[in-house]
């Protein structure tokens, strides 16, 4: 039998390298005799350059740029002939945020100060490098700032002058904007922002109060003092553009990569057309995805019903693997998805997140045994 082997990161345990690896080695203790092609998967969100690297290749460059908080955080950004893919989870990803003391939520407070200044130094070195084209992947971000940062690393100025670098909290008392050096600055390259979210920037569907709560804005009030201060930004940016679908990716970076006159594109297209997987799924007999958690979030757009949408226009059958499965049969197979197998349940919590490539492929290879009939 073809097997296509397509899952998403294991979040905190597993790259989507490393798992795509870990189930094709347990398939293979099970089925050795089968054809395994594996296509590791992101939808912008963190792991976007290391997936669409193990497919293209390129070159990648490395430096350090300004993290959420100021602070020096290293980065890498991956160049293919004129084209660069940016990440820009590693220059304001949340897990570069701090932690509260059980270290299991942010800190509160801390998105309120935390800007996309390294974002905007990443398109910046890729457009020193050469590029012509940016494809910036947009997903797991700790900030809310609009993209205010990423302009002003860009050129954009503003009054007071540190309006636009020191997150929500400052961006409230902006008072004039200036983006004519940052449009400037990336003149004649192609901008595109990667991601999934459709959201716009402001209001009840709003970065703020949709994804808010995930990165520190606990009650009501700092969601709408974090929204007023969007408001405030985009009344003198562009109201027209923050009603956008996608303005309100990533706490708003979408808008600041919109502003500049990006184009938008589903992050999950972008990495499935980069790894081939529509030929691979075509050319294969049991597509298998998965990531950390299979909940009601990856019923939403996630990489594995991403997955299963390939799978199911190709009339082929998808399964999931993952660390838990916290939907039911009947919601799985209604988003394309056979059958789910949760590491939780097959080998344990603590064998899940103690050892978890070990109990990945362990699990596997027990699929395996439903799955490849031609072993």
């Amino acid at each position: 039998m073809r097997i296509v082997i397509a899952p998403d990161k294991f979040a905190g345990t597993l790259s989507a390298v490393q798992a795509a690896h870990a189930i094709a080695e347990g398939w293979r203790r099970t089925a050795p005799a089968s054809e395994i092609a594996t296509a590791p998967m992101a939808d912008g969100g963190p792991g976007f350059v290391d997936v669409v690297r193990a497919s293209l290749g390129g070159e990648l460059l490395a430096g350090t740029v300004r993290g959420p908080l100021d602070e020096p955080v290293p980065s890498t950004l991956l160049l293919t002939g004129d084209t660069a893919y940016v990440e820009s989870a590693q220059a304001c990803g949340l897990a570069l945020m701090p932690r509260d003391p059980d270290g299991r939520n942010p800190q509160p407070g801390a998105v309120e100060r935390a800007s996309t200044y390294g974002v905007g130094e990443l398109i910046a070195s890729a457009i020193d490098a050469g590029a012509r084209r940016v494809v910036v992947g947009l997903g797991g971000s700790g900030t809310n700032d609009g993209g205010a940062g990423l302009l002003a690393a860009l050129g954009a100025t503003s009054t007071p002058a540190t309006a636009l670098t020191g997150g929500p909290s400052a961006l409230a008392e902006i008072g004039s904007l200036d983006l004519e050096a940052a449009r400037s600055r990336v003149s004649g390259v192609e901008l595109i922002a990667a991601s999934d979210v459709d959201n716009p920037l402001l209001g009840l569907r709003g970065a703020s109060n949709v994804f808010g709560e995930q990165k520190g804005l606990v009650d009501d009030d700092a969601k709408l003092a974090a929204d007023t201060a969007l408001t405030a930004f985009a009344d003198l940016a562009g109201r027209e553009t923050a009603d956008a679908a996608g303005a309100g990716a990533a706490g708003g970076l979408g808008y600041a990569l919109l502003l500049l006159g990006a184009a938008r594109v589903s992050g999950f297209e972008t990495v499935a057309s980069a790894v081939g997987l529509y030929d691979l799924v075509a050319a294969c007999d049991v597509v298998v995805t998965g990531e950390g958690k299979l909940d009601w979030q990856s019923m939403n757009g996630k990489v594995p019903v991403g997955v299963a949408g390939v799978a199911n226009a190709a009339v082929r059958p998808c399964i999931a693997l993952a660390g838990d499965v916290q939907v039911g049969n009947r919601e799985l197979r209604a988003n394309g998805i056979e059958a789910a197998y949760g590491l939780v349940d097959m080998v344990g919590e603590a064998a899940a997140f103690d050892r978890p490539a070990e109990s990945l492929a362990a699990v596997a290879e027990r699929v395996a045994k439903t799955w490849d009939r031609r072993r």
